[in-house]
């Protein structure tokens, strides 16, 4: 009997062993991106950490800032990690103290975008923004940015609204302080248009061919692209390059989990999952697809159009009531 008590408790042992490890840690990211990517990272990762239970909420940029306010107010963040595109909405955070620095040990093997790096956040991929067109009523693509002031694309052109878009008011930013603010007159008189949103409408508006361009991200593009659009994507010399933060919230109650997950975003493992997508990764050493015909991160940053992303946040009111007065100045002038 005794013989068999100890059998049924070896049994039981081993098969309590053998059991896969409990996820008693748990993990909240916010993020911006789409929802497959996000759950593509988030299964590789759970599967490196089975101990670790990652969750996310994937919404727009300024959604997630709104919650993360509302959330400081009633007392407490909850999430751990905020991963958007919004470069300014991460200064702003840093000056409130709402992050946690670290500084991942895999900064060395990536393209840093952001002088005087503390480790307050990091670029985990790089957006890039080029000239959308429709291919089958424009084909020859454009080659530079002046090519939109072209009778061409009188009338057919459209940028969102850099009041309402992050990403379009760093386009903006980017391009006045390339080429002057002339540049935007020129594409006024040239009957450019103001979209109501971000770059997502727009990019539908250029495949259906009530436009014929507009300036989009690489993956809004791309995701059309591979559904079947009639669309190409060309970046001009000097390009629209944005870093896509990542960052640790401060008063997270699992800082080590955090951490492994920003490493995890900056492994090869997670970069792979990234430029798998069409995006752009900021590790030299991982390949995007060749159909998506992006340029290297080195060959990237080196044509970006430099932006000081402290001095364009504080510049962020000035710039957007500038744009208006040039982009709307037939409608104010008509009042």
């Amino acid at each position: 009997m005794k013989k068999m008590m100890s059998a049924l408790l070896s049994g039981l042992v081993l098969a309590l062993c053998a059991m896969p490890a409990h996820a008693d840690r748990k993990l909240l990211v916010y993020t911006s991106v789409k929802e497959t990517l996000i759950a593509d990272l988030r299964s590789a990762f759970v599967r490196k950490y089975p101990d670790i239970d990652l969750d996310y909420v994937s919404a727009g940029a300024g959604k997630l800032m709104a919650k993360i306010a509302a959330e400081r107010d009633a007392g407490a963040v909850a999430a751990d990690v905020l991963w958007t595109g919004e470069v300014a909405d991460f200064f702003q955070l840093k000056a409130q103290g709402l992050l946690q620095p670290y500084v991942p040990a895999e900064i060395k093997s990536v393209v840093n975008p952001f002088k005087d790096y503390d480790g307050a956040f990091t670029a985990v991929r790089l957006v890039t923004l080029g000239i959308v067109y429709n291919t089958r009523f424009v084909h020859e693509a454009p080659k530079a940015w002046q090519d939109l002031q072209k009778p061409t694309f009188k009338g057919a052109f459209a940028i969102a609204n850099p009041g309402l878009n992050g990403s379009a008011y760093s386009a903006v930013a980017a391009l006045a302080r390339a080429f002057g603010w002339g540049y935007f007159e020129a594409l006024q008189a040239n009957g450019a248009k103001v979209g109501k949103g971000g770059s997502g409408p727009l990019t539908d508006e250029t495949a259906s061919g009530d436009l014929l361009a507009c300036v989009a991200a690489d993956h809004v593009a791309f995701d059309k692209i591979e559904k079947g659009s009639s669309l190409a994507i060309a970046f001009p010399p000097e390009m629209i390059v944005i870093p896509s933060p990542i960052a640790i919230l401060k008063g997270t109650q699992d800082v080590e989990a955090a951490r492994l997950f920003v490493d995890f975003m900056l492994s090869k493992d997670g970069q792979a999952i990234i430029a798998e997508e069409g995006m752009l990764p900021v590790r030299a050493d991982v390949p995007v697809p060749e159909r998506f015909n992006l340029p290297t991160p080195g060959d990237a940053m080196k044509r970006a159009i430099k932006i000081d992303y402290p001095q364009l946040t504080a510049d962020k009111e000035a710039n957007i009531k500038r744009f208006a007065e040039i982009m709307h100045k037939d409608a104010a002038e008509r009042r």
